[in-house]
């Protein structure tokens, strides 16, 4: 369920920089290019999230 949350808020958030970012640029919206962008960091942030470590640091 974790990765659906991850994709879905990921994915809205993509499109939504997609659209900004395209306006202040003058450009048209494109949807295709927000659902690829959103895919690749979904994939990214799942990445990341395994690569870190789950225990607690030791004192040194």
């Amino acid at each position: 369920m974790k990765f659906f949350w991850t994709f879905f808020w990921t994915f809205l958030l993509a499109q939504m920089a997609t659209y900004v970012i395209g306006s202040m640029q003058g450009i048209s919206y494109q949807f295709s290019t927000g659902a690829l962008l959103g895919v690749v960091m979904t994939v990214f942030i799942i990445i990341i999230a395994n690569l870190l470590p789950n225990e607690p640091v030791k004192h040194h």
